[in-house]
């Protein structure tokens, strides 16, 4: 167990009750299920990355303190934007006081924003086109194909981007998951700027849909690492914000279980949500726990853990004590 620095050690002090509590009492379990030698999936919803969670991320990749991570196509790219666009980035405060017509501004200055953040689209979008672009063609000449993570880890790996970087790239988390070579699941990637990138060129004839693998793959992927990493560790749960990058893996147990038949497979031995979604009619972002006993995915034994505040504010906390610092 790590001894613990400032951070930590305020966090003890005085988060004492309600959510803070939570927090205190979802960071010591995490560090318990490290120390018992488990393994721990963490699940990225929402914008974390334009939030530049990869200050705290990378270093807990870094140090093998989470082994594979779950996340949307927007956050799998916009780690990679920061990293090579920062300086160009926009912030405004006040987004709260822009009228549409200042929206349109934005627009037409080719900035695209994420609440006070404004992302650069031809010094990030574009400029990561151009290289993703050069892998896509290459698989499809070679009628090769890979998952959507697997060409950004190409062109990582390849230190192509190295003289564009803007920040730090001890800061970069995707970048961190290269090196590590961690595995990575991007539900619905299409969903993104770089998944439209790609369809528009299906659409066109210059790509082959084949070329990129699917959700399919992903999900046989992910089925295939639970089986053989729990046959000697258990696998926690950490989910940040809600969606599909929540929803998507955590099905991986009752797809084992009820549909391989695979009954020796056990159950997520952790399980923690940093959500302000709340208890709601049919809302699976802001369903308790317990709800997932229901569906095979969690145990009642299970530790469980909602924290509902802002995950930017949070996770950095949690990742900060599990860290020791």
């Amino acid at each position: 167990m790590n001894q613990k620095g400032p951070i930590s050690q305020f966090i003890v002090d005085h988060y004492k009750h309600f959510n803070a509590a939570s927090l205190v009492d979802a960071a010591q379990a995490y560090e318990a299920q490290l120390v018992a030698g488990n393994k721990m999936m963490i699940t990225l919803a929402g914008a974390m990355s334009t939030a530049e969670l990869g200050k705290s991320l990378a270093e807990m990749i870094r140090q093998d303190k989470v082994h594979i991570i779950t996340c949307t196509g927007a956050n799998l790219e916009e780690d990679v934007f920061n990293l090579v666009a920062h300086n160009h980035y926009k912030r405004i405060p006040h987004y709260r006081d822009l009228s549409p017509q200042d929206e349109q501004e934005l627009l037409a200055q080719h900035y695209n924003r994420v609440t006070d953040t404004c992302i650069p689209e031809e010094e990030a979008m574009r400029a990561i086109e151009e290289h993703l672009y050069a892998v896509w063609k290459d698989a499809d000449g070679k009628a090769e194909a890979y998952l959507p993570h697997e060409y950004f880890y190409k062109i990582l790996l390849s230190g192509e981007l190295e003289n564009k970087y803007q920040i730090d790239p001890k800061d970069s988390w995707l970048l961190a998951a290269a090196q590590k070579n961690i595995p990575i699941i991007v539900p619905g990637w299409e969903d993104s700027t770089c998944g439209n990138f790609f369809t528009s060129y299906c659409i066109t004839g210059d790509l082959k849909p084949a070329t990129m693998k699917s959700g399919i793959h992903y999900m046989m992927a992910l089925a295939k690492w639970y089986q053989e990493v729990s046959q000697t560790s258990q696998i926690g749960f950490f989910q940040i914000g809600g969606g599909i990058a929540g929803d998507f893996p955590i099905c991986v147990v009752p797809l084992l279980h009820q549909d391989l038949e695979l009954d020796h497979v056990p159950m997520w031995s952790y399980f923690c949500q940093i959500s302000d979604s709340t208890t709601s009619y049919g809302s699976y972002s802001g369903a308790v726990p317990n709800e997932k006993i229901t569906w095979g995915k969690l145990s009642p034994e299970t530790p469980k853990f909602i924290i509902e505040s802002d995950a930017t504010i949070v996770a950095p906390l949690v990742f900060a004590y599990v860290l020791g610092w």
